[in-house]
């Protein structure tokens, strides 16, 4: 058995925003990943949206983090060469209805800090996306995109060259919690059996299955964790819009809309579809509720121009209907054992709070 200092337990964006803070703090790190590469499940399926910190609810988790992990992100990426655009979102409304949820949605921003938003008009909507079909907006001028895949390369970068590694095809098979730290037994190509001073349980969508495989873990404190698979499809022909478009939110996600990358290609998604597996095909199929659900605010979108693109599947500690949960960072306070943080339930906003996430889990364990 080999003594280790800290381990974290996935190379997703937000274990590795965690292993890189506590190697730049001075802790000897290895990140161990199932996977051949980081950042393949949760990290690799998202919109790769920078949120500003808009629909949270106030005092959340998830509205401290996202707000204070926007600026540290978009600090990072220009510090760091990271490829990323301050594009700007719409949020639009197509009925008075609708209107009436926008300013909802605005004063849920500024009591999370967020007092930047600004009312569009329908003529200023049109001036400023010609396809667009809206009553009237609200644009997020902080809101952006980052290039994931570059972002984690150089949170490893950084990682590494503070003395940190990554083990990969490491999965972790079970483990214990010992007099002498937590123990964990790993497979793959080179099995391990590790005792960590410190664990970052930052497995996204194993997590929870994961902290239940510990050995007097405490099981009421492993939550039942719920599949919602996000499904994308991609436009054929050119983009219509410069701007990221969103709906109004919907019951557990913010509806279908329009993402941009880094090349200025859009797609539409993603929208909701509770799951029991990790399947990631996207089926054809459910096409049809996405032509409806775009035609809202593109009306002029032509039948056959959308085409399955990929899928992700959120982590949500809610069942379906259930009101929203807040991320979960656990630590001693919850479950007792000293050195274990587990973060439970990290979907969106998780990229944009990944750096807030790892400050937080850096005081947790210093």
């Amino acid at each position: 058995m080999e003594q280790v200092d800290c381990v974290v337990i996935g190379a997703g964006v937000v274990g590795m925003a965690c292993a890189r803070a506590l190697a730049i703090s001075g802790r000897d790190v290895i990140v161990i990943e199932k996977e051949s590469l980081p950042g393949s499940e949760i990290s690799a399926r998202n919109s790769g949206v920078i949120h500003a910190g808009i629909y949270y609810p106030q005092n959340s988790l998830k509205a401290e983090l996202c707000v204070k992990g926007k600026e540290l992100l978009y600090d990072y990426c220009r510090d760091h060469a990271v490829p990323h655009k301050n594009c700007g979102k719409l949020i639009v409304a197509t009925t008075p209805e609708e209107e009436r949820t926008l300013e909802d949605i605005r004063q849920r921003a500024i009591k999370n800090g967020v007092d930047d938003l600004y009312y569009l008009t329908a003529e200023e909507v049109k001036n400023r996306e010609p396809e667009l079909f809206a009553t009237k907006a609200l644009f997020s001028p902080s809101t952006g995109i980052v290039d994931v895949h570059n972002l984690i390369l150089a949170f490893q970068g950084d990682l590494e060259n503070n003395g940190g590694m990554i083990a990969f095809h490491t999965p972790v098979n079970g483990g214990e919690i010992s007099s002498e730290g937590i123990v964990l037994h790993t497979g793959g190509e080179s099995p391990m059996t590790l005792c960590a001073k410190t664990v970052i349980n930052a497995a996204g969508l194993h997590a929870p299955a994961l902290a239940g495989k510990l050995t007097h873990f405490p099981p009421e404190c492993v939550p039942e964790l719920f599949y919602a698979k996000g499904n994308y499809f991609s436009l054929s022909g050119k983009a219509p819009f410069s701007n990221l478009i969103y709906p109004v939110p919907e019951a557990a996600g913010l509806g279908v809309h329009v993402t941009l990358d880094m090349d200025g290609q859009i797609r539409f998604g993603p929208d909701v579809e509770w799951v029991d597996t990790l399947d990631y095909e996207v089926s054809s199929d459910r096409s049809k509720p996405f032509y409806d659900a775009i035609r809202r605010y593109w009306p002029t979108l032509q039948d056959n121009t959308l085409t399955p693109d990929y899928s992700g599947i959120r982590p949500k500690l809610q069942s379906a209907g259930a009101p929203a949960s807040d991320f979960v960072i656990q630590d001693k306070k919850t479950h007792g054992i000293h050195g274990l943080t587990n973060l439970f339930g990290i979907e969106s906003p998780g990229l944009t709070a990944s750096m807030a996430i790892a400050e937080k889990v850096l005081k947790l364990n210093s």
